[in-house]
Formats: structure tokens, sequence, C-alpha cells
């Protein structure tokens, strides 16, 4: 059973905040979800017609489920695919750290490819995009590269078959495998496991040899292979986090990309470099606007996904940078290579709002408004829905927040006044569409609580003003694209 909601946790979440049990409660109801999705793709592929799941690639993924159960057996949490058990202490918050079986099972990309494999097997509403086919073939060798990784983690001996799409075949937690380049169809690769090495054959070429490494990451001396590459845990004793330009589900593939959002990217030596550099700083960026947003980055964040620069930027500069999130993909943030550290804990603090509201949304309903495309956003050129009026008012109210801390807490005058300007901006933002959010008649219960406590932090954040100047020129800004907002989408225009 999803656990329920408590006022409490909707009190926390409103005001941009959530303590530890709060958090807690979101990853667990979130991966409770994916675990159900996992399941629902056996179920799916056991009931769809063999002209969509043929015997063969049936026969294989229960072969892959099998491994995975084997693997899993040696953890504490029982089978695959069944979530794990509520108990007294699942209720505190203090479940112990999941095996690396089951962080594997949890991670971010999962939820995408499950979906994925939804959708090709007939059991996701909706008609496939244009070019898809409802062939599982891509979503069943992905799972059973999923089933190698979780068996070479347990150290269960294994010897399967995988299939390398596009020239790659990735090993999820571990790295990849190159065995051509883009457009160059599969590869049928053989994979033995034995001792915590993997040896990947494929015909007419020379044995890979990977040696598993603890926690992240698998290197090799051969050039074919890619490791895993992870940055280290926000704070110390915290989890690492994996910088990944190589899992096929880290963003969406075939299917429209929002038009903020440039495509992945893949990363060589200096860019990691630049993006450790940055990340080393980040952890002290985000507690100048307190601990809070510290520890919401350290509950929520599994993953970072790099993104290309977007059309028009300068490489390493300040021109322009873009971020996002994944409702599908929990705990995962993509984002373009962060200029500085305070940009990249803004991108941080940003995100993990829509992370949270996301979360929360989907364990209860805050409104009933239509999709309708109809409302004025200061920080958007087109018309907002109000679910997404909504999501952009909370996440630039954490940012309102965030700035205001961090120009309070500021010694140097010149980051104290960019603060400040960062502040004024964003509360004039949220100022300007509140009154449509608390207004809808579209609310729930829940909802309305939600935005009541938006409503006092908002209040709370007027009590200590930005200097008067930063705060004219962010009402003008806000008045400004307002008018120019009304001349392209006032009604009748």
């Amino acid at each position: 059973m999803l656990p329920a909601v408590p006022e409490r946790a909707v009190d926390e979440l409103g005001r941009t905040e959530g303590g530890p049990e709060t958090l807690g409660l979101l990853v667990r109801d979130q991966h409770t979800r994916r675990l159900l999705l996992l399941r629902a793709v056996l179920d799916a592929a056991e009931s769809a017609a063999p002209d969509v799941c043929p015997p063969a690639a049936l026969n294989r993924l229960r072969e892959d489920w099998s491994l995975l159960e084997e693997a899993e057996r040696l953890e504490p949490y029982g089978p695959a695919g069944l979530p794990p058990a509520a108990g007294p202490g699942a209720a505190r918050g203090n479940r112990p750290p999941p095996s690396p079986v089951r962080a594997l099972l949890l991670h971010p990309f999962i939820g995408p490819w499950a979906r994925d494999a939804l959708r090709a097997l007939g059991s996701a509403a909706g008609p496939p995009s244009t070019g898809e086919t409802r062939e599982p073939a891509r979503a069943f060798a992905h799972f059973g590269a999923l089933a190698v990784v979780a068996a070479a983690r347990a150290g269960v001996s294994c010897t399967v078959r995988l299939t390398a799409h596009d020239g790659l075949l990735a090993l999820p937690s571990l790295g990849a495998l190159r065995t051509g380049g883009p457009g160059s169809g599969t590869t049928e690769v053989a994979l033995v496991h034995r001792h915590g090495r993997l040896t990947l054959r494929r015909p007419g070429e020379a044995d890979v040899v990977v040696h598993l490494q603890s926690g992240t990451g698998a290197w090799s001396e051969s050039a074919a292979w890619t490791p895993a590459y992870t940055l280290p845990g926000l704070v110390p004793g915290s989890a690492p986090v994996p910088l990944d330009d190589l899992d096929p589900y880290r963003t969406a593939r075939g299917g429209p990309r929002p038009d903020t959002l440039s495509g992945p990217a893949a990363l060589d030596e200096a860019d990691r470099k630049h993006w450790l550099h940055t990340w080393s700083g980040t952890a002290a960026a985000l507690g100048t606007g307190g601990e809070r947003r510290l520890a919401e980055s350290v509950a929520l964040l599994r993953c970072l996904v790099p993104l290309a620069a977007p059309p028009g930027s300068v490489p390493g500069g300040t021109g322009g940078s873009c971020s996002g999130t994944r409702r599908e993909a929990f705990g995962a943030v993509l984002s373009s290579a962060p200029a500085t550290a305070t940009a990249f804990a803004a991108t941080l603090v940003h995100e993990i709002q829509h992370t949270k509201l996301a979360a929360l949304s989907d364990m209860t309903t805050l409104h009933h408004a239509s999709p309708a495309l109809r409302h004025f956003a200061p920080w958007r050129p087109d018309p907002r829905p109000y679910d997404g009026l909504l999501q952009g008012a909370y996440s630039h109210l954490a940012l309102a927040d965030f700035f205001q801390c961090s120009a309070l807490s500021a010694t140097l005058p010149a980051r104290r006044d960019a603060a400040w300007v960062q502040h004024a901006r964003y509360q004039a933002q949220v100022g300007a569409v509140l009154p449509t959010l608390v207004g809808s008649g579209d609310l729930t219960v829940r909802g309305r609580r939600f935005v009541d406590r938006m409503v006092e932090v908002y209040e709370r954040l007027a009590e200590q003003p930005p200097p008067r100047g930063h705060a004219a020129r962010a009402t003008a800004y806000v008045q400004a694209a307002r008018t120019l907002w009304n001349r392209r989408h006032a009604p009748g225009e």
C-alpha cells in the first residue's frame, strides 16, 4: 500500500522545505512506484500477444528476471519487483541504505526504461510516437544488461548474451562498451562474469576485460570501455553522485524535447574536471541559502545528467545554461555545465523543488485544473497551464528564499548586492502569479493548504525587502513581461 501524506508534510513542502521524515516519505513512495513499474513490465510481457512479445523474447525476459531475483536473494530486502515491506522503522524514516542491487533497481533511469518498455508492449496510454514501433527488443536488451550488473554486484557468476544498440552497450553503474559509431545497428556481445571480472566478447574483436570497483564504476585497459563517472558526495558520508553521460535512458529518446533544454552531452576529461571543480564548491554555496537547501539536495539528488550548452552560449561562460527534471526519473537533474558553484547551487534549488512537488503530486491531488495553456508566467514567454504555473511559482519562491538568505549572510558587498538582485527578481515574479494560484476554484483541500503555505513564505520574505532600487527594477521587469505577453496572447489577438 502506498503511504498517506500527513498534513505536516503538506505544510513543510508548501513552505518549500521538508524535514528528514517528509523527504524520506517522498523517497519511499517513489521507490515503491518504481518497483511496481518493474513488476508491471513483467506482467505486461506475460499477457502481450505473441506478435508483440514473441516467445523467444518472453523467455529471455524470464531468464533475466530470474537472474535479477537470484542476485537480490543475497540482499536483505526480498525478491525483485516487490516493494519493501512497511514496518515501524519505515514509518520513522530510518530504513538502512539500500543494498547495491536494490540501489540499482531504484536508479532514476529505471523509471524511463519501464515506461518505454510498457509503451513498446502496448500497455501505456497513448499511441506510439512518430517512428516508434511496438517492438520491445531494445527495452528487453537493456533489462538484460541491468540483470547482469545486478548479478555482478551480488557476486553471482553468469554467462549471457547482450545486444548493443547504435554502437553502445551500457551497463548501468559500471560503464559502457563502444561497439561502433551512432547508427551502427545492433551488435551481439557475449559476457561472462566470474569473481568481480567481466569478459566481453565480440566477433572478430579482442576480448574486453572489465574489473568491478566498489560502489560505482569499473575499469578496463581497453580503449573500447568507458567507465561510469561519479562526483563525491555533497557532504562527508553522503553517497557519491553519478555524472551520467552513458545511460541510453538519461534523456527522452525519440520524443519531443522541451524547447528550453539542449541535448545530452558526452564528456571528455576536461569536461569532467570542470564539473568536479564546480561541484566541489556547490555544497558551500547551497549552505549560504540555509542548511535546508543543502539537506534536501543530499536527500533527493541521485544523479546528474550533463547537457550540451544551449545554442549561442559561450563554453565555460555565463551567457546561457539550461536545466530540467523528468517526472518519471525521480532523483535525476539534467543540466548544462555550470559556470560557477553559486549558479549550480541555484540550479539545484530550482530543480529539487520540481522533484519535491512532482513527488507530492503523485501521492495526493492538489488541483483539478484543466491543462489549458492560458496563464501568464513572467519567467516564460508562452501561456502556461495551471499546473505549470504552480510548479514554476513554487521553484521561484524557493529561489527567492535562497537568495535572500544568501544576501543576508554575505560579507562581501558585491556578493550581497548580486544576491539581492536575484532575490528581488524571483520575489516579484512569484508575487505576480500568486493571486492566480490562490484564486483558483480548482484547488483541492490539500492543494489550498499547500498554496496557503506558499503565501506565508512570500509574506515572510517581504518583511526583509531588498534595497529599493533592486525592488523597483524587478517590478518594472515583471510589468514589461506582462505587457509583452498581453500583446502576444491576449484574447482576440
